[in-house]
């Protein structure tokens, strides 16, 4: 299975939500990063065909989706980031519902709820009201009617929100035993839930791609530019001025930061250390220390 974006664009307004974006897929886990306003949940939107674009096109395998109705929406597993909801529904009424409109019924469906629900950590819960539902319970129903019909195109938008960390690591887990032979995309800003999982990662920008890349590739741009310093706690305002700050720990005597910078910096006690995705993220997106992303992606 290959899913091709070509030169997808669209806009709302005078706004451009997307600026020919052009990718393929295969089968495996993608991970969608960016900033609120770069894009993700239109391009979502425009993969699971909820929304037209106004250029480009979206093949499956060579057919443009648009073609294909009903036989690529019974591929398609998709959990919005809105947890619009029937709140009156319990957690098993509801998965009937979007069952039957994913041409699922009788015995197959029962089983398959009975299933998905177990998955997500919901089996007490069946019987429940959608409205008497946690933020993260209804996150958990909204990834089990994701995964109802068992599809082979899964697209979540913010999966994780609202969870607990016990949650995440349960979902996070979910997702990496449930992708095989199917394509995954996954946008969020949890960015821990995408540097574990994920087999490549996407970087949007102002509805522009930057980057498409496997975790350990799209980090060799970060090498040499993540700091370790040890300082007094006075010295933090100035350092804080001049750098990007990832992390602060005291300890009894001083404070241990995690900066990035271009080059080593010279008035700190300072060692290299290992780039992690977080870090690119910040170094990208921090708003007071802007970077040319596409300079940086380049080569």
């Amino acid at each position: 299975m290959e899913i091709t974006i070509n030169q997808l664009s669209k806009s709302y307004g005078n706004v451009k939500a997307l600026k020919d974006v052009s990718c393929t897929f295969t089968e495996g886990v993608y991970g969608l990063l960016g900033p609120n306003g770069a894009g993700k949940t239109t391009l979502i939107n425009i993969i699971v065909n909820n929304l037209e674009q106004d250029a480009g096109q979206v093949l499956l395998d060579g057919t443009d989706i648009r073609m294909m109705g009903a036989k690529y929406r019974e591929l398609i597993g998709f959990m919005p980031q809105q947890q619009s909801l029937f709140d009156s529904f319990t957690a098993v009424r509801f998965l009937g519902y979007m069952g039957t409109l994913k041409g699922m019924s009788g015995k197959q469906l029962k089983t398959r709820i009975d299933e998905v629900l177990e998955m997500v950590n919901l089996t007490d819960a069946a019987g429940k009201r959608l409205g008497s539902f946690s933020g993260g319970m209804k996150q958990r129903i909204l990834i089990a009617q994701a995964i109802l019909n068992d599809p082979k195109i899964l697209i979540l938008d913010e999966p994780t929100a609202g969870l607990d960390p016990r949650e995440r690591i349960r979902i996070r887990n979910l997702i990496s035993e449930i992708s095989f032979k199917k394509f995954v995309l996954l946008a969020t800003h949890v960015v821990q839930d995408i540097e574990f999982i994920s087999n490549e990662i996407l970087i949007l920008k102002e509805g522009r791609l930057i980057a498409k890349a496997p975790h350990d590739k799209i980090l060799e741009v970060m090498e040499g530019k993540v700091y370790e310093l040890r300082l007094k706690e006075d010295e933090l305002p100035k350092v804080s001025a001049k750098y990007r700050i990832c992390s602060i720990l005291k300890d009894s005597d001083s404070v241990i930061i995690r900066v990035l910078s271009d080059c080593i910096p010279p008035e700190y006690d300072s060692r290299p250390v290992k780039p992690m995705l977080e870090d690119l993220y910040l170094y990208l997106f921090d708003e007071r220390f802007p970077v040319d992303v596409y300079g940086l992606f380049a080569s």
